[in-house]
């Protein structure tokens, strides 16, 4: 007897550790550690001003932060803008949306063995992000820059690769790369093509490093806006509305302009 009640009162804590209610008041969020998971940092003491708790989780790579937040294992992701999260969420099937728009990052041009698009010769190598609409956003800008000419029409809201490419005003040789590597990489390239958060990364800043890059008026600018993104149907979770409110603030604003000059730039409506 003594056995089946030693049992059934272990069962019992087992059920009752496992039906825990997750805690309404921790907002836990994916992100690159450059320079979201710095912005995050800086959030924490004015979200918990408003009675939330924030756990920052820092992932290198573009994968991870959906996938954690589409099993449920975190409330949210920051690091993607929102043609990557449309494309991601076509081909692999996600219900990735956005709960607010944060900052924007200029995809920028940066020397390797070059130091001007000028110098660049035959044969040169380029490097450029692999995946979809950021593989565009580099193209884009090396059209942008006279390197090459892409297909009447091609624009933000597209996905062309260098398959697409209708000619080369410099006969480069143009090449696909995982983004996280390409910082890496540099001294191997003529020329690079870097997302905002990876060339943080590297200690270099597109307003002063960069050969060219995107401006902040341009349609890129609304385009690829980074984001907070949950999945559907979490999208009003209080918690999360309240840490957009946070991040759209104007002490977050005046951190981001001091801390980033124009390497980061705050989303306006």
């Amino acid at each position: 007897m003594k056995k089946i009640i030693v049992v059934l009162v272990t069962l019992f804590v087992l059920v009752g550790c496992g039906s825990k209610a997750k805690d309404d008041k921790i907002i836990s969020i994916a992100c690159s550690p450059t320079p979201h998971a710095e912005i995050l940092e800086k959030a924490k003491d004015l979200l918990a001003e408003k009675g939330y708790t924030l756990e920052i989780h820092e992932f290198e790579d573009y994968v991870q932060p959906i996938e954690v937040v589409e099993s449920g294992e975190i409330d949210a992701n920051y690091f993607a803008h929102v043609p990557y999260l449309e494309n991601y969420n076509s081909e692999k099937g996600t219900n990735e949306v956005v709960v607010g728009k944060i900052h924007y990052e200029p995809f920028g041009i940066y020397p390797g063995k070059k130091n001007s698009l000028n110098d660049l010769a035959d044969n040169d190598v380029i490097f450029i992000p692999n995946d979809g609409t950021n593989e565009t956003r580099a193209l884009l800008l090396l059209q942008d820059n006279g390197i090459i000419t892409l297909p009447d029409g091609t624009g933000a809201d597209s996905i062309v690769t260098v398959k697409d490419v209708v000619s080369y005003n410099v006969n480069v040789e143009i090449v696909e790369i995982e983004a996280a590597q390409i910082s890496r990489r540099i001294d191997e390239s003529a020329v690079v093509i870097l997302n905002g958060n990876y060339a943080l990364d590297a200690g270099l800043n597109v307003s002063k490093d960069a050969i060219a890059y995107e401006q902040a008026d341009s349609s890129a600018a609304q385009t690829y806006v980074n984001v907070i993104a949950t999945v559907k149907g979490n999208e009003n979770n209080e918690g999360l509305k309240a840490l957009v409110e946070v991040l759209h603030s104007q002490e977050i604003v005046d951190f981001i302009n001091s801390t980033y000059e124009g390497a980061v730039v705050p989303f306006t409506e």
